[in-house]
């Protein structure tokens, strides 16, 4: 699965020291009203760009509970809750499996408001001006050596509470950064869009991998 914050979201994020593992209440009392926010709507869907390695790019994703529709760089990737499907335009071949989401990347987008709640620490870094906006800058690292992130930057608006961009930090020190450019909450959600219809991808090899 692609990994996002979430999602996202996946929405976006190693040391076993107690001093380290400590949890900062300041970030966990804006984490909790983060999460709560996006708990409450119903539906949402946010524009974004994603930079890595010098390399730039645009997504969308669209998100309705346990459901996510996910496009990035020819990729799509989509969830009804029970199934997922992994759409690559590049290799005319579309993915199908099982999902579960707790068992998926903790940068599940459908869960990036929650992803700080279970193995991971958290840190209220600053507060930033950001394109206008008040920001709350949160870090979270995680509690088990065998995660291949290092750190997670979560970007948290102070006004409405919105995350408006995360960095993530691998092992490798590689830094991902993605910026939210539009959000739209309550969005349009149908079942049709979060569901396979194979009339839409005519010539598309089909690999079911349940």
């Amino acid at each position: 699965m692609i990994r996002l914050i979430t999602g996202l979201f996946s929405l976006i994020i190693v040391l076993s020291s107690p001093a380290i593992a400590q949890k900062d209440p300041r970030a966990q009392t804006i984490l909790d009203a983060m999460s709560q926010k996006y708990k409450a709507l119903k539906s949402y869907q946010a524009a974004f760009t994603y930079a890595s390695s010098g390399a730039t790019a645009k997504g969308d994703i669209t998100v309705s509970g346990s459901k996510f529709r996910l496009k990035l760089d020819g990729q799509d990737v989509f969830t009804d809750g029970k199934t997922m499907y992994s759409y690559s335009k590049e290799a005319k071949e579309i993915n199908v499996q099982d999902y579960e989401s707790g068992s998926t990347s903790e940068l599940n987008p459908a869960q990036i408001y929650n992803v700080y709640q279970k193995g991971y620490t958290y840190r209220y870094v600053s507060e930033q001006k950001q394109g206008g906006h008040t920001i709350d800058v949160i870090e979270l690292k995680p509690t088990t050596a065998k995660n291949t992130i290092s750190a997670v930057r979560l970007s948290i608006d102070k006004a409405d509470k919105l995350i408006r961009n995360w960095t993530i930090t691998d092992k490798n020190a590689k830094r991902t950064v993605y910026t939210i450019t539009k959000f739209t909450p309550n969005a349009p959600a149908p079942d049709a869009l979060f569901t396979f219809d194979k009339s839409k991808y005519p010539g598309v090899e089909v690999v079911d991998l349940r």
